[in-house]
């Protein structure tokens, strides 16, 4: 398959920019390019009750007969009602989980020369850096690296197989427990949605992509966006908060709240094409990364999606009278190809999707 091919900017000044470049000598300003303040609605003023109550699901519960029900209804409940929840007992060893952050760290630090091997090129997506669709485009105050990592097949020779040794192999121990986890989750979730285990099997050897993202601090950081609001593409997204730094808020009932999550908890959310499979049933979720005026923070995201050939649409087995489809069925290809041609803007793309916008 050809590589996703997004609109170019032909500016290599716009394309080099590195926010960790930028903070290396002290910031008078915030570059224009950087201030987002339309997108700073404010969080709830009461996210201290909000910190308690994201659904808490234990993975050790799941696995064991005598207490799977009890767990699985949580889980069912945590998707419906919040469409995210931190997940413990998940098993990942903490040897894997140290030894990651050390070396994801370690290539952040890397000097710009070493990590601009690894840039996105022009019409890709995946690389070192930020896709930039226009030259008025607002950035986002974090460097990031994404790549796909499954089906291997479609590894990017200059990409995941050219990363340091060390980050290579502790990535490739992560990524095994890591797809245990989430196929594990996705199992669950189709069996707590009653859908013909023969329409799940599109997440067997599905696409899985990788995206680690390091936010410096910043001065001002009621100026600037980590991460724009959006819902992800994904079926499910585990994000694994490298350094124990809190940023992440999520939108629930029209309210921004800021997350504060374990320390050991893996972050588990719900993506457009479970929110578009489960018709509705489960919501994907709208959010956004805060930075801080005084501390890094650093973050691994793992993607879990169907395979290319399939096709995305509602599941067969949940439509009825009663129930009639609200999205669109398109190819996966399609499906990938078009959220990567627009910017992050909410959960613009899924509107995009229903039925009822035919555009």
């Amino acid at each position: 398959m050809e590589s996703f091919q997004v609109p170019r900017c032909e500016s290599s000044e716009v394309m080099g920019l590195s926010v960790q470049e930028l903070i290396k000598k002290p910031l008078t300003s915030i570059p224009q390019s950087y201030i987002q303040l339309h997108n700073h609605e404010p969080s709830s003023l009461k996210n201290e009750t909000f910190r308690h109550t994201i659904p808490t699901i234990n993975f050790k519960k799941l696995i064991h007969g005598e207490t799977k029900e009890l767990e699985l209804e949580k889980l069912n409940l945590a998707c419906r009602d919040w469409g995210f929840f931190q997940l413990v007992d998940h098993g990942i060893r903490p040897l894997v989980l140290e030894t990651l952050k050390a070396e994801i760290e370690g290539f952040f630090m890397l000097s710009l020369e070493e990590k601009m091997k690894y840039k996105i090129r022009p019409g890709d997506v995946e690389g070192y850096g930020n896709v930039i669709r226009s030259k008025d485009q607002k950035l986002d105050w974090g460097d990031r690296m994404f790549i796909q990592i499954n089906p291997r097949s479609m590894r990017k020779p200059h990409l995941f197989p050219m990363l340091p040794s060390s980050l290579r192999s502790i990535l490739e121990l992560y990524m095994v427990e890591m797809e245990n986890v989430g196929m594990s989750v996705v199992g669950w979730l189709g069996e707590a949605l009653k859908i013909e285990k023969r329409e799940w099997k599109v997440f067997e050897d599905g696409i899985q992509n990788i995206r680690m993202t390091y936010y410096p601090p910043c001065p001002r950081p009621e100026l600037v966006m980590g991460l724009t609001a959006h819902s992800d593409a994904a079926g499910i997204t585990i994000l694994n908060q490298t350094n124990g730094v809190n940023g992440l808020q999520i939108k629930k009932d029209g309210i921004w709240i800021p997350l504060n999550v374990n320390s050991d908890a893996l972050l588990i959310n719900i993506g457009d094409i479970l929110e578009i499979m489960s018709n509705g049933a489960y919501k994907s979720v709208e959010h956004r990364a805060m930075v801080n005026s005084e501390k890094e923070r650093i973050s691994i995201a793992m993607f879990f999606l169907p395979k290319f050939e399939s096709e995305i649409g509602p599941a067969i087995s949940l439509i009825n009278s009663e129930n009639p489809p609200l999205f669109k069925t398109i190819g996966m290809e399609k499906y990938v190809k078009n959220y990567f041609t627009r910017n992050m803007d909410g959960k613009s793309y899924l509107e995009h999707m229903r039925i009822t916008n035919q555009n």
